[in-house]
């Protein structure tokens, strides 16, 4: 096992160009695929999520392994879906084999696509033999995974009849399928919400087009981290890449840092456009903070380290898809902030609650990652308060953020390989 022993400086002074966005990435290389276009867009990530899908659309292998990556495996089996003529069949990694997909199956299936599962039945691996599908009216639930969601939208424009898609009972996520939509239209689609339920895809066919994607906000996360917990009063530091009033859910952080002492500035505001913003302590941090993260659910790990290091008691909810992200979350959370100290208790599998209940730590053992990458990417700014933080098989960052380790030696954390 490999293990990381993490120290921070004292000093907090640093310029960071943060990975591209892979959520839009992701939905590009789709819908740049589908497009039938021959020019990649511009700025991709070059994280394993997005490798993965590259790697496939380019080399087109019978058998597709898209590893631990959850919305390329979603992603990825609506698109074969509707790949005429060809057969393939989409697997991932043990963890994967146990990601629940039946959802998305059956929606499929409803279209008319012809999807098998190679092993048990409700989870990957699957076979898919691609054909024209017909479209039509949709019905799903709208508190699954946003990702089933957008893989059925993105394949809207290809259908015969379009795509009416009707969500039922209560919708989460919502940002992240206002992001796909917003990227379809980027492409020429004609995609919308036609009710406060119901979205409705035409049957008009995508555009190649030149396309930049922007940088990534849930890596933005990690350094707004830092700037809250250092204790360097003239932290400073600067990301590149990021857009004022960008359509990603996660940028909602900087509104939410606010609260916990952290000031945003642009370097522009021109819509569209990238730029650069500094952050950097405020004087003003709530005491109390209470928040519903279910539009931004990824932000999670990252809020609890946070609000528990400055001793900020917390009511977190609309957690309910963290339990079938690359680990159970809830779970993971409450056990590794136990070895710093912190007694995080759970509610109703989609709340986590901190009452400034304290324990004892134990912090040898190392902060374990459970092959997510956001555990190790949350974890590590907590060396800003606890001294020779250890986090445990640390490589796991590649999968969203391959040059953490390296971003954050260049902003003097001492980080050694134990």
């Amino acid at each position: 096992m490999t293990q990381y022993m993490i120290s921070a400086p004292s000093r907090l002074q640093h310029t960071a160009k943060l990975p591209a966005s892979k959520s839009i990435s992701n939905r590009a290389l789709i819908i740049h695929a589908l497009s039938g276009g021959h020019i990649l867009p511009e700025n991709l990530s070059n994280c394993d999520d997005t490798e993965v899908i590259i790697a496939a659309l380019k080399d087109n292998p019978y058998e597709i392994n898209i590893k631990a990556a959850g919305t390329a495996m979603r992603f990825m089996t609506a698109y074969l879906a509707v790949k005429e003529g060809e057969e393939h069949v989409l697997t991932g990694t043990e963890r994967m084999k146990h990601r629940p997909i039946g959802i998305l199956v059956d929606a499929l299936r409803f279209l008319g696509a012809d999807i098998e599962y190679v092993g048990e039945k409700g989870f990957p691996p699957l076979r898919i033999r691609g054909k024209q599908l017909e479209g039509g009216l949709l019905e799903v639930p709208g508190n699954i995974s946003s990702q089933y969601i957008s893989a059925l939208l993105m394949i809207g424009p290809t259908l015969n009849s379009g795509l009416t898609l009707r969500l039922t009972g209560d919708i989460i996520s919502r940002p992240y399928i206002d992001l796909t939509l917003w990227t379809m239209r980027e492409f020429g689609a004609d995609a919308e919400w036609s009710d406060h339920d119901t979205i409705e895809v035409r049957p008009q066919p995508y555009k190649e087009r030149p396309y930049y994607i922007e940088n990534d906000w849930s890596g933005a996360s990690y350094w707004y981290e830092m700037i809250a917990l250092s204790k360097d009063p003239e932290a400073k530091v600067q990301l590149e890449g990021l857009m004022d009033g960008s359509k990603q859910g996660d940028s909602s952080l900087r509104y939410i840092f606010s609260l916990l002492g952290v000031k945003t500035t642009f370097l522009t505001k021109k819509q569209g456009v990238p730029t650069t913003i500094t952050i950097q302590h405020s004087s003003h941090c709530v005491p109390r903070l209470e928040y519903d993260f279910v539009n931004a659910p990824d932000l999670t790990q990252t809020f609890v380290v946070t609000c528990a290091l400055l001793n900020v008691p917390f009511h977190f909810r609309g957690l309910s898809t963290l339990k079938i992200k690359e680990t159970d979350r809830i779970e993971a959370l409450k056990r590794e902030m136990r070895k710093l100290g912190y007694v995080i208790k759970d509610a109703n599998d989609s709340e986590l609650i901190w009452d400034g209940e304290r324990c004892e730590p134990d912090l040898e053992s190392g902060i374990d990652t459970y092959e997510d990458h956001r555990m190790a990417l949350a974890f590590a700014p907590a060396a800003c308060r606890i001294d020779q933080l250890r986090i445990n098989n640390p490589q796991v960052v590649t999968k969203s953020y391959p040059h953490y380790w390296d971003d954050l030696k260049d902003a003097q954390f001492d980080i050694l390989n134990t």
